[in-house]
């Protein structure tokens, strides 16, 4: 049986204010839950989490700037920790995030655990 290792799936959107409908809210919770159900379903879950829209940003020289980061008109909204065998099994993992349909994209990462 070969060794899980942990990638992290970084979920990234264009920030917007436009607010989604009762019913769109309701099908995008939907289609989460099932992709997240599915990933649990494979035991390959380790966590995943929401990020907000509300945050500042730190520069080396220590000052702080009341707003996100944002490149290429997209930003950080959520992440995943999951397992699986080497990255090609991550991505596949990844292909079928709702963020994809919602005109986002996901980024696979190799964690390095840290040693202290």
């Amino acid at each position: 049986m070969e060794t899980l290792k942990e990638f992290m799936l970084l979920f990234r959107m264009a920030p917007t204010n436009e607010r989604p409908t009762a019913e769109q809210m309701a099908t995008m919770q939907n289609q989460w839950k099932n992709y997240i159900g599915s990933i649990a379903s494979q035991a390959k879950l380790v966590n995943t989490s929401r990020l907000g829209f509300e945050g500042s940003c730190i520069n080396p020289k220590g000052q702080i700037s009341n707003n996100i980061y944002i490149s290429d008109k997209q930003t950080l909204s959520g992440n995943m920790v999951v397992k699986a065998t080497n990255i090609q099994e991550a991505e596949n993992l990844a292909i079928n995030c709702p963020v994809l349909a919602m005109g986002g994209s996901v980024e696979v990462r190799s964690l390095i655990p840290m040693e202290f």
